[in-house]
């Protein structure tokens, strides 16, 4: 198969065009247009447009270096951007951001079943970004292993540090961060630092944690009067939760702010959990009814919540 997801492909026997979205087989390919539907297509009927180059990236071919300052030059910043295709979103792009001063000969190889592919090879220049990678985002658990590989190379007189050799197998729980600005690229995505500084403990901190009081380490928050529990609401994340694991961030959520609202003697809080199947209301309810520090709980104004909203009162 010559193409990858991501790609930018032309219809051969029509007027359209549009982006790889789905490696079907050998020999079929998903191909998403402006309209955001997807067409089942031979890779045979399909061409490669050229010239196209996603944003951000870098003709691995023209790179020249520029002179840095010694004191300027920058040796950490090499990290793994995961962004959404801004045209299908149900891919996702896995960029090599080189925040740093030395050029990168990197590769990638991806490994599923003991099968091995090359999926990247170049140089990406200082102060750059490189996307090596795509995947299928309804696929994470499918995902193949990634094996990254970077030497550093720079014409100053500056040490390389040690390559950089990664084997990793993502998995949801590495998307549990928020979305954050990607340096470089410039868009909303996740961040994982390749070389990241070794983790130290620093001793006097860990002594003064031990030695604080319970209220010195526990200091509640006032909450706000309404509460949204909608897990986008809750999480950028979740796409990648299932249903259990939905529930659980949604109830811990109940529980931190119910004990908020206890601390700080507020009279009511009202939780927006939907209508949907129920579920989340019946788990509310019942913890609601269990609860003595609970004067009572009804609807919420069905005018403005409908059935999707919890008011509690109290004591």
């Amino acid at each position: 198969m010559k193409y990858k997801l991501g790609d930018f492909v032309r219809f051969v026997d029509e007027k359209m065009e549009g982006f790889v979205t789905r490696i079907i087989d050998d020999e079929m390919i998903g191909v998403t247009g402006e309209d955001d539907f997807e067409i089942p297509v031979r890779a045979s009927k399909v061409t490669t447009v050229h010239g196209y180059q996603p944003k951000g990236t870098t003709d691995n071919n023209s790179i020249k270096e520029s002179a840095v300052p010694i004191a300027e030059f920058v040796t950490k910043g090499i990290y793994i951007g995961v962004v959404s295709d801004a045209k299908a979103n149900s891919v996702v792009h896995f960029h090599l951001i080189n925040d740093t001063s030395f050029q990168l000969l990197t590769s990638l190889t991806t490994e599923k079943n003991q099968t091995y592919k090359g999926e990247y090879a170049g140089m990406i220049a200082p102060k750059s970004v490189q996307q090596i990678y795509s995947a299928q985002l309804a696929d994470l658990q499918l995902w193949p292993r990634l094996m990254i590989n970077v030497l550093y190379y720079t014409s100053q007189n500056v040490q390389p540090p040690a390559p950089l050799s990664i084997n990793e197998k993502f998995k949801a729980k590495d998307f549990a961060g928020s979305k954050k600005q990607l340096p470089l690229l410039n868009q909303p995505g996740w961040l994982i630092q390749l070389d990241e500084p070794d983790f130290t403990i620093d001793a006097d901190q860990l002594k003064e944690s031990f030695f604080k009081s319970a209220e010195e380490k526990t200091v509640e928050e006032k909450p706000k009067q309404e509460i949204d529990l909608h897990i986008e609401k809750l999480r950028e994340d979740y796409q990648f939760l299932n249903g259990a694991e939905i529930l659980k961030i949604q109830l811990d959520s109940f529980h931190k702010t119910l004990d908020a609202a206890i601390v700080h003697q507020l009279p009511d809080v009202t939780f927006i959990h939907g209508a949907g199947n129920g579920i989340l209301k019946h788990e509310l309810h019942k913890l609601l009814s269990k609860n003595n520090k609970i004067q009572t709980f009804m609807d919420a104004r069905k005018e403005k919540f409908g059935y999707g909203a919890t008011k509690v009162i109290l004591k």
